[in-house]
């Protein structure tokens, strides 16, 4: 999906009449803020499944049951 300026000017355009220009400020902000809320549950979730694999790989497999 390629944006090119005509296209990302009219999307711009679009949202500065729908929420306005007293609220774009708080908008923008709050979607910084959802992204590193973002960001920093994705790294600490792919720590602790890093760990847990790790943990893991000591266990000896299971077979599954026996008939």
């Amino acid at each position: 999906m390629n944006l090119g300026p005509t296209e990302l000017i009219i999307v711009l355009v679009i949202v500065l009449v729908l929420f306005g220009g007293a609220k774009l400020p708080k908008l923008a902000k709050s979607l910084g803020e959802a992204q590193r809320e973002f960001k920093k549950g994705s790294e600490e979730g792919a720590s602790s499944n890093s760990a847990s694999t790790a943990a893991d790989s000591d266990k000896p497999a299971d077979s599954g049951p026996v008939a």
